[in-house]
C-alpha cells in the first residue's frame, strides 16, 4: 500500500508537470522518485533517482542534481577542452573536505568519505553505498536508496524484454548523455525515439544528436518514466577529463582487490557486461530504489 500510495503521487505530480514544464523544481518528484520502473533481473524492478547524486562537503549535505541532464563537470579550462557542467559555482577539482560548491564524481564506495581523492587503491577496500546517507530531497532518510549491482546495469541494458529498443543517446537542451526507456512504454504524442548510437563520425565526435529534446518536450519523456544518464566524464585525484564526451556510472559490484565494475558509454556504443576499473576513480552514481 505504501508503495502503491507513493506511485499515485508520483502519477499525479508527473500530470501536474506536463501542465507547468516551465516550472520544474525538486518537488515535482516526490522524495527524487522518477515515475518509470526498471527491471534490473527477472523478479526486481527499481525506480531511478530523479537526478545523478551530489554532495556539499561545507554542509555535509547531500543530494539529487535539480533535473536529469544536470553534472557538475569542470568549470577550468586544462587547455585540452576539458571543462563543462552546469551546476554554478561548482566544480569536481575542487574536491575537498571544506569545498563549499557541489561534487558529483566520487571514487568507488566512498558513501562514508565523499571527497576521498587519493589514488592509492588501498583507501578504497570497503564498498559503503552511497545510498546509505540521508538524501536531503531523496527522503531525507538514510539507506532508502542503493547503487545497482553490476549484473542488474548488465541485465537493465542488455538482458530485459526489448532492452535494446529501450535506450539510446541523445541530448537535452544540448547535453549529451544515454536515455534508458521503463519496461512499460508509451511515447508521448510531441515527441520521438530512436534506440541505438551513433557511427564515429571524425570531428564530430561526440555526437548526441541521434535524439534532441527541448526542456518542454523532455519534461513529456520524463513524465512518461524515462531515465536520461548526462555524458559527465570522470575524475582521477582533482584531475577531470572526458566532461560530455563520456558517462561513467558505478555499479556497488567490486573486483579484484583493487578494482570494480561501472557501466559507460559514449555517442556510439555502450559497455555494462565487463567493464572495470581502478577504484580511485570518481565516476557518476545514479541511485535507485525497489519496488
Amino acid at each position: 500500500m505504501k508503495r502503491l500510495s507513493k506511485l499515485m503521487m508520483v502519477c499525479f505530480m508527473a500530470a501536474v508537470m506536463l501542465m507547468s514544464v516551465g516550472c520544474h523544481k525538486d518537488s515535482i518528484f516526490p522524495d527524487g522518485v522518477l515515475p518509470g520502473l526498471f527491471s534490473v533481473s527477472a523478479t526486481q524492478q527499481v525506480y531511478f533517482s530523479q537526478g545523478n547524486l551530489q554532495y556539499q562537503a561545507s554542509t555535509n549535505t547531500w543530494r539529487f542534481a535539480e533535473h536529469q541532464y544536470d553534472y557538475v563537470g569542470t568549470q577550468t579550462d586544462d587547455g585540452h577542452g576539458e571543462y563543462g557542467g552546469n551546476v554554478s559555482g561548482s566544480d569536481n577539482r575542487s574536491i575537498s573536505s571544506t569545498y563549499s560548491g557541489w561534487i558529483d564524481l566520487f571514487g568507488w564506495g566512498t558513501g562514508s568519505n565523499p571527497t576521498l581523492s587519493s589514488q592509492n587503491y588501498k583507501d578504497y577496500g570497503t564498498f559503503v553505498d552511497w545510498g546509505s546517507n540521508a538524501i536531503s530531497n531523496g527522503g531525507n532518510t538514510a539507506n532508502r536508496w542503493r547503487t545497482l549491482t553490476h549484473a542488474e546495469w548488465d541485465y537493465l541494458l542488455n538482458t530485459r524484454t526489448d532492452a535494446s529498443s529501450k535506450r539510446g543517446i541523445g541530448n537535452i537542451n544540448g547535453v549529451g548523455g544515454l536515455i534508458i526507456l521503463p519496461d512499460s512504454w508509451t511515447l508521448p504524442s510531441e515527441c520521438s525515439f530512436t534506440s541505438g548510437f551513433c557511427s564515429p563520425s571524425g570531428d564530430n565526435y561526440p555526437d548526441w544528436t541521434h535524439n534532441s529534446y527541448t526542456l518542454a518536450q523532455w519534461a513529456q519523456m520524463e513524465a512518461a518514466g524515462a531515465v536520461f544518464l548526462p555524458a559527465a566524464g570522470h575524475r582521477s585525484g582533482t584531475n577531470v577529463s572526458n566532461v560530455g564526451n563520456l558517462g561513467y556510472y558505478w555499479s556497488s559490484t567490486p573486483n579484484f582487490e583493487n578494482l570494480a565494475y561501472y557501466m559507460n558509454f559514449n555517442s556510439n556504443g555502450l559497455s555494462a557486461s565487463s567493464n572495470f576499473h581502478g577504484r580511485y576513480y570518481g565516476f557518476s552514481v545514479r541511485p535507485v530504489q525497489d519496488n
